[in-house]
């Protein structure tokens, strides 16, 4: 067995790397469509929720952070508009503009499905975990922007481009305690759960027959006949 590299590390870049891959993944299956991000990263002195729609989680636990995603009106409609299409409702009920609170519903439901895509991820390839808060969405004028406070001792923040199948565009931001995950030993990071190979496993494992009632069949029809049944 080799020895474990003691200089691997899995640093602020990595878990970025980790959270736009759960934003194109999640947001890519939910709408059936491709989801892709910028191969440049931007650092920034602060966070801040921007027009037209902003979204924020919180993240405490093995490490803190906070992950705001920021959508303008294009992109956030076309991803709500595919994922309610792609989910089988006729498109004269969906909603026509991006301020309805439909829409930021929606928008809500797709930033927990990233944040708990991200959290199962961290516990399976780094062991460790962290907890989220409830995703906020907030609908934003153009003339304002709103810093969240984090409480973090030592921030590090970074903004990533993200681009959807129309070439709509929004921006994810995160800022997290500067921090680094040192691999003391090799381990293989635990497979993701597939939800349809269990629930498929689960239909096709045979039934377990009940066991024979005590004393046997005989035993069990001369109670009945003494019974009169």
């Amino acid at each position: 067995m080799s020895s474990p590299d003691k200089n691997a590390t899995y640093g602020t870049e990595d878990l970025l790397i980790s959270l736009c891959n759960s934003v194109t993944r999640v947001l890519g299956v939910a709408t059936h469509s491709q989801i892709h991000y910028s191969g440049m990263v931007q650092r920034i002195s602060k966070t801040c929720l921007r027009p037209d729609i902003g979204c924020f989680v919180l993240f405490d636990g093995g490490f803190s952070g906070l992950v705001i995603i920021n959508f303008s009106a294009q992109s956030a409609m076309e991803l709500y508009e595919r994922y309610l299409l792609n989910m089988g409702m006729s498109r004269d009920d969906l909603a026509t503009s991006y301020t309805s609170d439909e829409v930021a519903n929606v928008m809500g439901e797709l930033m927990n499905q990233v944040a708990g895509d991200f959290t199962s991820k961290i516990r399976r390839e780094l062991q460790t975990h962290i907890t989220q808060n409830q995703p906020k969405m907030l609908v934003l004028n153009k003339q304002v922007q709103l810093s969240v406070d984090a409480n973090l001792d030592k921030p590090e923040a970074r903004r990533v481009t993200f681009y959807t199948s129309n070439n709509n565009i929004f921006y994810l931001e995160l800022a997290i305690d500067r921090t680094e995950f040192i691999k003391l030993y090799d381990f293989e990071a635990q497979e993701a759960p597939d939800p349809d190979a269990l629930m498929a496993e689960s239909q096709a494992a045979p039934s377990v027959p009940a066991p024979p009632p005590p004393g046997g069949q005989d035993d069990t029809e001369a109670l009945l006949r003494s019974l009169g049944m």
